[in-house]
């Protein structure tokens, strides 16, 4: 649910949720008989709307059956991570849950669906798990983050836990091994405090 908008330049349009630090960012398009153009990410102009993230990698992820979840994943403290998630072929169903302890918010969740046609962005900040689903098949997507992956902070939450009550558009997910055996989120393993 969006809440409140601030506009970044011309270039973006940051739109926030009832998940404080979430935002979903909706980009200005420049298109013509060629095609477009859209700045999908600048720096200072992030910064001027209090997004100030310094960047470290690109990741790019291809799920190739329609119903493929992934997540709920996120890094642990000291080596958390803030994203900035795009759709760039196909379309998803993009969640966000509150996992610090202590927040008027814990264990809620909001969503937005992200697709190659809407250009829709979404940050994911530290203390929040991310998963996705895929609406599409070949589905594809590319995400910023601050920090680089650490294996050892890798973690993750069941994506069907009861007491999160995420309302999935599939029931019937296609999962990694290591997804189908995530813990709950009362079980997970998390050093985020509100």
């Amino acid at each position: 649910m969006v809440k409140n908008e601030q506009t970044c330049g011309v270039t973006m349009k940051a739109m926030e949720t009832d998940l404080e630090g979430v935002f979903i960012l909706e980009p200005t398009v420049f298109g013509d008989h060629r095609g477009f153009f859209m700045e999908s990410y600048t720096k200072h102009k992030f910064d001027s709307i209090g997004l100030e993230f310094d960047m470290v990698q690109d990741n790019h992820s291809l799920s190739s059956e329609t119903g493929t979840i992934r997540g709920l994943h996120y890094q642990t403290r000291p080596m958390e991570l803030t994203k900035i998630v795009r759709c760039v072929r196909g379309e998803i169903f993009d969640v966000v849950v509150d996992i610090r302890r202590g927040s008027p918010t814990y264990g809620k969740w909001v969503s937005a669906i992200l697709s190659a046609e809407n250009k829709r962005q979404i940050v994911v900040p530290k203390g929040f798990a991310h998963g996705i689903c895929t609406m599409t098949p070949n589905t594809e997507i590319i995400y910023k983050v601050d920090q680089y992956y650490s294996p050892e902070h890798d973690k993750g939450i069941i994506w069907n836990d009861p007491t999160i009550g995420i309302e999935w558009p599939v029931s019937d997910p296609v999962l990694s091994e290591k997804d189908k055996n995530q813990p709950t989120l009362e079980k997970a393993e998390n050093n985020f405090e509100f």
